[in-house]
């Protein structure tokens, strides 16, 4: 209905009204603007991540080995049994930053656009000697080193086992952008450093810190902790109550602490960092991480970072992601335990696996731009078969969240195994090049790629379908800034083809194929779109167009309005 008055009997009030209605473009022959839909304007967000230990990865650098390192507390390949089976290596390795960025390419080409390094920080130069075996705990630390990066001891120099001549940090993440279009993801740790009492007799660099000029500024001395004291200008940046076993127990309640560990997150951001992953972040309060986020903010305004609050009750570490708390995003636990379920072993249905996204009860600040993942080098592998690992990939890059694959996944590589019993082996040039031709890879490379070219897959609302046992169907919508597009995600997990047709909510318009350029024309309401998918396959389909299903389109107001109850979305 045209509501401008009849020009054909115009007086000058119909006159004005018209000026009225042309001013105010009330008339019906404007065009409706088009109303926003996302899920996220978080710019990383787009990405999907890479996760390396980095020791584990590729030794391309041999000389920085440093096999004699440690003289009788050596600290370069230290193998382990684990008591339930398999075995592991507690010492060094030789992977490198030559090992990560000779192998760039190979992880650009899987359709990743960043890399996770374990923390990159100078490490003791002995294996410990105190704390406990395997055979008596479960987090032993005896005769372990810090291959790993998280026992820093200066937090602003880079440990002598990753860099090379003429390939500092610096370089690396340089080099990474530049020739491979690959962002850097820094791993930082504040609430513990190395491990810190327990030892037979004192040994170097455990349970110290040093400062931007290599000065002492905290010394443990092998004292425990209730033994500290509180006058000890060397004692005071730690707690002196217990905490991760033998590890110093960082005092967040130092002024000087913040400092410290503001200035190291400072240095390693102007060279290169793109995004802050924070270890053990449930083990300081959300006062002290408010005041880092905010520092860190300040010296990079936008900076993305997300932390590591180990449980699976999604509860539990959704106040971080609140505005108040520092609005850090978090490794999404819960789902991490629900795609384990539905894609390993026990092959739980796949109506299981949705009540962890919270995509409309305001739970998190923003649930689209949490970190998901189904395994990493703190648990045991995904245990799962080939076609688990192909099935949990196609989930990971589809379903709301940015992806995360810890290295070696693309090949289910040591499925199944805990962390002393070949979570964190090493992979190795050999492994990288016979990844290349494993179908694994392929398919894995095949819905990254899909993701990396698709806004509404990396930022686009979540709208569920259907959940079925082996099936699953949803869209996901983004209409923002003039890129419109709703992608349709059909899922099939099941061993064999599944005959799937969605009608619900489909708006018409040329809905093509992301795997190639055939179409499937919706003309009207009555239509459905149908497709046959095959084993532990999915098929997307793209619209590239504003959505103009008015059923939809309430379903979309009402996600919008819920997904963010809690925050607002970032700015793009």
């Amino acid at each position: 209905m045209n509501n401008c008055p009849d020009r054909s009997r115009a007086s000058s009030v119909t006159s004005l009204a018209a000026l009225l209605c042309v001013t105010l473009t009330a008339c019906s022959n404007e065009p409706e603007p088009i109303p926003d839909y996302y899920g996220t304007l978080e710019p990383f967000a787009r990405e999907s991540v890479y996760f390396i230990v980095t020791d584990r990865f590729v030794d391309g650098d041999p000389a920085n080995n440093y096999e004699d390192q440690g003289g009788e507390f050596g600290t370069f390949d230290i193998p382990i049994q684990h008591p339930d089976g398999g075995s592991g290596n507690i010492g060094y390795l030789g992977g490198d930053f030559r090992g990560v960025l000779d192998n760039a390419g190979y992880i650009r080409d899987m359709g990743f656009t960043a890399v996770w390094l374990t923390p990159v920080v100078d490490q003791p130069d002995e294996a410990f000697r105190g704390g406990k075996t395997i055979a008596e705990s479960a987090f032993p630390d005896r005769g372990k080193t810090g291959y790993h990066g998280y026992w820093g001891v200066n937090f602003f120099v880079a440990d002598e086992h990753l860099v090379s001549d003429g390939l500092d940090f610096g370089a690396l993440t340089r080099s990474l952008k530049d020739d491979y279009d690959l962002k850097f993801v820094l791993d930082v740790v504040a609430n513990h450093g190395s491990p810190s009492f327990t030892m037979p007799e004192d040994q170097p660099k455990y349970g110290e810190i040093y400062g931007p000029d290599g000065e002492l500024i905290a010394d443990h001395q092998n004292l425990h902790p209730t033994d500290l004291d509180p006058d000890n200008p060397l004692h005071q940046f730690f707690h002196r109550e217990t905490d991760l076993n033998e590890l110093s127990n960082i005092n967040d309640q130092n002024p000087a602490v913040l400092d410290y560990f503001l200035d190291s997150y400072r240095y390693w951001i102007d060279q290169g960092v793109d995004a802050l992953r924070i270890d053990t972040i449930r083990h300081m309060p959300h006062e002290f991480w408010k005041q880092i986020a905010d520092g860190v903010r300040e010296h990079r305004p936008g900076m993305f970072m997300f932390g590591e609050h180990w449980d699976n009750n999604a509860a539990a570490y959704a106040p971080h992601t609140y505005p108040e708390n520092g609005g850090v995003s978090v490794l999404d636990f819960a789902g991490k335990e629900r795609m384990r379920a539905v894609f390993g072993r026990e092959s739980a249905p796949y109506s299981t696996i949705a009540s962890y996204l919270h995509l409309d009860d305001g739970l998190y600040a923003n649930p689209y731009d949490l970190m998901t993942f189904y395994d990493n080098h703190d648990m045991p592998r995904l245990d799962a078969s080939v076609d688990g690992f192909r099935d949990a990939n196609n989930w990971l890059f589809t379903s709301r969240g940015i992806p995360v694959v810890y290295y070696g996944s693309e090949v289910a590589f040591r499925a199944g195994t805990p962390e002393h019993g070949g979570n964190r082996d090493y992979f190795g040039q050999d492994r990288v090049d016979a990844a290349k031709s494993h179908d694994l890879r392929a398919s894995l490379a095949r819905v990254a790629g899909i993701r990396k070219a698709s806004p509404a897959l990396q930022r686009g609302l979540q709208v569920n379908l259907t959940f079925s046992d082996d099936t699953a169907s949803f869209y996901r919508v983004y209409q923002h800034d003039g890129v419109y597009q709703t992608a349709l995600v059909l899922l099939n997990k099941g061993d064999s083809p599944a005959e799937m047709s969605v009608d619900r909510w489909l708006a018409p318009g040329a809905w093509r194929d992301a795997d190639g350029d055939d179409e499937i024309v919706i003309a009207g309401p009555d239509d459905a779109l149908s497709a046959t998918v095959a084993a532990h396959d999915l098929k997307v389909f793209l619209l590239d167009a504003p959505n103009e299903n008015p059923g939809l389109a309430v379903e979309l107001a009402r996600l919008q309005a819920g997904a963010r109850s809690r925050g607002t979305a970032a700015a793009p």
